[in-house]
């Protein structure tokens, strides 16, 4: 993601500061899920320990993002619009914390199935990780360019993140029924699933927020339309 500014305002440097910290822990959280993924695609025993080296930074991150939103709050007085994008920007760096989380998850799972034999192809889960990843992307884009138009489309790219996370349950269960060695490893991998279709909805939270910072009204709950 390159490096873009929220719009102009009195207290713009406060601003750019708050869009630096969220950028910066983004484009970490889209690299832990990259890593974590193909930490299980390939069956490195490393990936598990380097994800959580790496969320450990977003971590830090998010710490900074609440002292700067106080230090903001209290120096600035922000009025309405400013205040609202700050509220939004801040809640969007909790959802990325816990995506750094959720890819931590799925390096600890893609380890437990080292000690089990592998499983047979499972595409929907490296489609899934794809998939978030650039929803998650998509979403910080439209809230550094306040595209509301952009941030409806990652909504409704979360059916398809559901979509496969079913389909690809399915396909492990067949596997587990079919063969008792895969029960394990296909525990692991429909917990996997789980993670990154978790991913996809707190990518879809941000995108829902871009869309009451630009137009002043929720589309959470059945508001999508």
């Amino acid at each position: 993601m390159s490096d873009r500014r929220f719009a102009s305002s009195p207290s713009e440097a406060a601003l750019d500061r708050l869009q630096r910290i969220l950028l910066d822990m983004a484009g970490r959280a889209e690299d832990l899920v990259r890593m974590a993924v193909q930490g299980l695609r390939e069956r490195d025993p490393n990936a598990p320990k380097l994800v959580r080296r790496a969320d450990d930074r977003i971590d830090e991150l998010e710490v900074e993002m609440d002292e700067r939103v106080i230090e903001f709050l209290a120096l600035q007085h922000p009025l309405a619009g400013d205040l609202r994008l700050v509220f939004v920007a801040l809640k969007a760096s909790n959802d990325v914390e816990r995506i750094g989380d959720h890819a931590v998850n799925v390096a600890k799972a893609s380890r437990r199935m080292l000690a089990h034999p592998p499983l047979p192809e499972v595409t929907e889960a490296w489609e899934m990780g794809g998939q978030v990843r650039r929803m998650l992307s998509s979403a910080l884009d439209a809230m550094v360019n306040r595209d509301a138009e952009l941030a409806r489309r990652v909504v409704a790219e979360d059916d398809r993140v559901d979509d496969l996370r079913n389909s690809g349950t399915r396909i492990i269960v067949s596997y587990m029924l079919e063969q008792p060695r895969y029960i394990s490893p296909g525990q692991e991998m429909i917990l996997v699933l789980q993670n990154l279709e978790r991913i996809g909805d707190l990518a879809t939270n941000i995108a829902e927020d871009v869309v009451l910072l630009v137009e002043g009204r929720s589309i959470k709950h059945g508001g999508r339309a």
